[in-house]
This record gives structure tokens, sequence and C-alpha cells, in this order.
């Protein structure tokens, strides 16, 4: 099994379908949409990847990586059931949930560049500067991503009143 366990594979291809519906979701409506059919997918994948990180990593970065992407998928999912913040809910779901994308981007490049091909890994250690560019421009993704879709809620809460729908 190419030096993962049991659980790591369920950890992996646990996770892994959250990646291409997120990039649907972002696609099509500019965000993650937590009540829709994909927004479900997305966060069972979600919770199995984050859960399992605690059996699987040996860093402190790991285990900060997984309680972060719970605490964010608790906020991006249940904010929208608290009426007091109406008005900032559909911000702090969506910035929420982009963060717990990219908190799934950044161990998923690592671990993909660190692994692949197995023998001859792309990267050798967490210091390479391939690696630390590829995760700048995730950061940078993350701060463009963001931008934009606050102003698109921005937009559609001027258009539409206070409704947030995108």
């Amino acid at each position: 099994m190419s030096g993962i366990s049991l659980i790591g594979w369920l950890h992996t291809l646990g996770s892994l379908p959250a990646i291409p519906a997120a990039i649907y979701m972002f696609a099509r409506s500019g965000r993650i949409v937590p009540r829709s059919r994909l927004g479900v997918l997305y966060l069972v994948c979600m919770l199995i990847g984050a859960g399992t990180v605690f059996l699987v990593t040996h860093q402190a970065a790991g285990y900060a990586v997984g309680a972060l992407t719970l605490l964010f998928l608790a906020v991006g999912y249940g904010v929208g059931h608290l009426p007091a913040l109406k008005r900032a809910s559909s911000y702090i779901e969506t910035i929420a949930l982009t963060l717990t994308f990219f908190l799934l981007m950044v161990p998923t490049a690592t671990e993909t560049l660190r692994r692949l091909p197995p023998g001859d890994p792309v990267v050798s250690s967490l210091q390479s500067p391939l690696l630390q560019g590829v995760h700048i421009a995730l950061l940078a993704s993350l701060v463009v991503g963001l931008t934009i879709q606050i102003v698109r809620l921005r937009r559609r809460k001027g258009a539409f009143g206070q409704s947030g729908s995108l």
C-alpha cells in the first residue's frame, strides 16, 4: 500500500471528493454552498478528512489544521441557523468555508509533492523552494478568491436587499 496505512487511505480517499465538489461550487456559484447536494458531500468528505487527520498525522501542524478545519466547518455550516447574525451570516459562511478549502489544499499539495512519484518525489523537504512557491500561490489564491467572493456578496446584497443568495 505504498507506505500508507489503512486509516491513511480512508483519510485520503474520504477527503478527496471534497476537492472537485468545492471547485465545481466555486465555478458555478462563486462559493461553497452548504445547503446543496454538493455542499452536503463536501461536508461529509471534509469531516472524514479532518476527523481522521488526528489518527494519521505526526506533526503539530497537522493537529492544528484538523482542529481549525473542524472549527471553520462548524461555523460555516452553523451560522445560517443563527437568526441574530442574519445580515452577516452569508459573509461568515463564505469566509469560513473558503478557509476550509484552503486548509484542505495546503496539506494536499504538500503531501502530493512529497510522495509522488513513489520513490522519487517532486520535493524532498518542507523547505523546498518549489513547495514554498506552491504554498504562496495557494495563499495568494485564498486572498484573491475571498476578495472576489466578498465583492460579489456585497453587490448581490445591494441589488437584492439583504438576501445574500448567490
